[in-house]
This record gives C-alpha cells, structure tokens and sequence, in this order.
C-alpha cells in the first residue's frame, strides 16, 4: 500500500524501484517513500486530465534502475529503423544505454545487413542479431549478463522478448506467442511488466508497446544523433534551420553524401515530435500558473 502523501503527489513505483516501507506482519506493508532512481524509462502519456481541467502531456514511468535497455525488434516485416531510434533516444535521456537486439535472425535473409541498418543510427549504440531458435548470436550478449546487472527487455509485442528470456533461462517461464502472417504484428502474451531474476542478473520484461512518442529527449536525441549534434554545433548560425543560410554545415554533409538523406530524415522527424511535446508542456504549465493565478485572486 503507498501512503497518503505518495498518492497525493502521483507518485507511484514502478517495476525496479527501491523502495522504503513500513512492516506489517499481519498484511499489507506501507510503501512510505520511492528511492532516488539512477535510470529511468519514460512514456509520455498524451491522453491525460490534469490540473485545471487541461489537456496536458505527462511523462509515464515506465521501468527503472536498469543498466540497459535492449530493444527487441524482429527482422520481419515489421522492422523500423525509426522505432529503434525512439527507444533508444528515450532510453539514453533516461540514463540507460541502448542496445539493438534483433530478433529471428533464422528468419531473415540478410541479418547482417539488418545489424548494420541499426548500428548505422548511432556510434553509441550497438546492433546484435540473434536467433532464440538456432542460437545464432546469443553468445555476442554475454558482456551484457554480468552478476548485479539489470536488463529491460523493451519492443513491439510478437517480437521475442519473452522467448529471449525462455532460451537464457533454459525453461519456459514466460509466455509466448506468435504473430500474424499478414502483417507480422505480433500478438499480445506479456500482460504486466516482471523482474525475473537469473543466477543474479535481473530481467525486466515487459508488454508491447504499440507506439512510443518522443518527449524531453533533448539529450536522447543529441547522444543517439551524436554525428548529427556535431554537424549543427559547425553551423555558421546558432538559430540555423538548414534550409537556405550560408554556412550550413547540416546542408553541405547532405550535398556530399557524408550525411544520408534518410538518417537526417529520421533525426528531423524525431526533433519535430519532441520540440511538440516541449511547445505543449510550456502551455499547460502557462495555463496552469494562469488557473491558479486566478483563484487567488478569487479568495
């Protein structure tokens, strides 16, 4: 149970906190504070009501005190560059690092190719292609799996995250399920997040997400992007929109191919997403302040 105050402010644990309780040995115990988090994964949560009856966007946590979070994206028909370069911007402004696994290498023509795709996103991220089923891969995750280690296993549902964690346990204790030939989305088995616990290195494995937005991710994009910050930080101007000024340093690496269209595509569409949900913060805090301005002078 949480204390009165925790439900006041909206604080809730998610799976990974540390907490501080109070013992009851006749039932439920009182979680009294959340621990100070190292890392974080959030979601922003563009549907909810909050003060003064605004539309606003929060920020749901989602998992924390992970060392990394491995983002399980199949090599089917449902591969995307993009949904790689959103978990791992939130991932990296949460203060955890990002790895790509692709899942059903056995499945694919050309895995590495896939493998290359995903690193080509960033110097700081890398890509391992595996197979649950052959096994292909599967040692170059060794590094990750050390005692004291926590791992999130985040992606698309249907993309193998709970069969990862079936074939490093070496039993079946997570769900599974398979996806729809049609479009090779995945189905739904993983209905709540868990911490599992293997020989000392703790998994989190959570549902599928459906979508991920992009929000506060300034240093998210900035350290998934590290080539493209640096291109930006060369420009003549500091306001430069990389359309038509002299000096343009974005502009010139996309004249001589240094930089690909498609990868400045991607960071221009991420960067607009998270420059929203800034602009949308900044009102509803506006119009916060503005409501309570109000009712003070109501009194």
């Amino acid at each position: 149970m949480l204390t009165g105050s925790l439900r006041y402010r909206g604080d809730f644990p998610v799976v990974g906190d540390y907490v501080e309780i109070t013992e009851n040995p006749y039932g439920d115990s009182l979680i009294r504070e959340i621990c100070p988090r190292r890392s974080v994964f959030w979601r922003p949560d563009r549907g909810g009501h909050g003060d003064a009856f605004v539309k606003n966007l929060m920020m749901e946590p989602l998992i924390a005190n992970m060392d990394y979070v491995f983002i399980i994206t199949s090599m089917n028909r449902d591969f995307s560059v993009n949904r790689i370069a959103r978990y791992a911007a939130m991932a990296v402004s949460g203060g955890a690092v990002p790895v790509a696994v692709l899942t059903k290498a056995d499945l694919c023509k050309d895995p590495q190719e896939k493998e290359a795709e995903a690193a080509a996103l960033s110097r700081d991220l890398k890509a391992v292609a595996i197979s649950s089923v052959t096994g292909y891969g599967l040692e170059r995750l060794g590094e990750y799996f050390r005692p004291g280690v926590t791992i999130a296993l985040l992606g698309s549902s249907g993309a193998g995250k709970s069969t990862l964690v079936n074939t490093l346990a070496g039993r079946e204790i997570m769900t599974t399920g398979g996806i729809r030939e049609e479009d090779s989305k995945g189905r739904h088995t993983t209905t709540h997040r868990e911490l599992i616990d293997l020989d000392g290195i703790s998994i989190i494995d959570t549902p599928g997400l459906r979508e991920l937005g992009v929000a506060e991710a300034d240093e998210g994009l900035a350290g998934t992007f590290t080539d493209i910050a640096e291109l930006i930080s060369l420009c003549r101007f500091s306001d430069c929109t990389h359309g038509n000024e002299p000096g343009c340093a974005v502009r010139r690496a996309l004249e001589d191919g240094s930089l690909p269209p498609d990868r400045w595509e991607t960071y221009r569409r991420l960067e607009a997403e998270n420059n929203w949900s800034k602009r949308m913060k900044n009102e509803r805090n506006m119009k916060i302040a503005m409501a309570r301005q109000r009712m003070g002078r109501g009194k």
